[in-house]
């Protein structure tokens, strides 16, 4: 079996830039889909990431894509793929803050998926920094009573299908590049989101589709990042990183529509990054 790369630092710098760009498209993804469906959005989005990679095959031909583990690229597709049209719902239907709360809540689950799935240890320093992240993250987007709603069940949905994609991403990591994953993730989400597209296909202004375009790029570069993350390091390890997406997303929302942390967010925010860096920390500790 060949041994997993374990660099905790660089896996956890990549998952912070990942998540930076995630929460840039959030903001995209919430100002397009007042116009654009959601079955749309979800399409768009994959086909820039098929096209992201022309280029990559014209210089380099189809060599650096062949693959022995289709059924794990399929895998990944699926929780993926619908994280994606549960995670874009949920933007489209509930506030910003609380559809990011279910999001970037997925570290959560990460470390006990990884533990059942790949066999990685779990001990109770991972849950105890997983919780004290997901502690931060409600102060951070204080949930308002969208949550009780039953879409929030959709958004529950988005965080446990992203947790199991994170792991199928760290399960294909010991053979398949960090490029790899991404094209295969969006070549079969484009051809599967296509078929809905046959009853729910809308036009488009220029405006709207140039911001697809911006989504689909910045989803397709972040999720490039994220894979080589979790390649370089276990989920259970970095995760909590991805909960920058929340401060993020509320510096992004300060500086577009002058919206001021109070002092709830930013202790939220302080315990994001406690629970970051004990992540870290803990490997040389155990």
């Amino acid at each position: 079996m060949t041994t997993r790369l374990v660099k905790p630092l660089q896996g956890a710098a990549l998952l912070a830039l990942s998540a930076l760009l995630f929460s840039l498209m959030g903001v995209a993804i919430r100002e397009v889909s007042v116009s654009v469906n959601n079955e749309s959005v979800v399409f768009f989005r994959n086909l820039v990431g098929v096209l992201f990679f022309l280029p990559l095959i014209l210089l380099r031909g189809v060599q650096p894509l062949k693959t022995t583990r289709l059924k794990s690229h399929l895998w990944r597709t699926t929780y993926g793929l619908a994280a994606m049209y549960c995670f874009f719902y949920a933007i489209a239907h509930l506030p910003l803050a609380d559809a990011m709360l279910f999001t970037y809540s997925a570290p959560v689950f990460t470390p006990i998926i990884a533990w059942w799935w790949l066999k990685e240890p779990l001990t109770k320093r991972m849950l105890l920094t997983a919780g004290i992240g997901f502690i931060g993250v409600l102060l951070v987007a204080k949930p308002s009573a969208a949550l009780l709603d039953s879409q929030a069940l959709i958004g529950f949905a988005a965080s446990i299908l992203a947790a199991f994609a994170f792991v199928s991403i760290r399960e294909m990591s010991d053979t398949e590049p960090a490029f790899r994953i991404v094209f295969y993730f969006s070549l079969f989400s484009a051809l599967i989101s296509a078929i809905p597209l046959t009853w729910a296909w809308q036009p488009m202004d220029q405006h709207e589709l140039q911001l697809l375009l911006v989504i689909g790029l910045l989803a397709t570069a972040s999720q490039i990042i994220m894979s080589k993350a979790y390649g370089l390091a276990p989920p259970g390890l970095i995760g909590p990183f991805a909960y920058l997406a929340i401060v993020f997303a509320g510096v992004i929302a300060w500086l577009r529509w002058g919206e001021t942390p109070d002092l709830t967010s930013l202790f939220g925010a302080a315990l994001i990054f406690s629970a970051s860096l004990l992540s870290i920390t803990r490997r040389k500790r155990g």
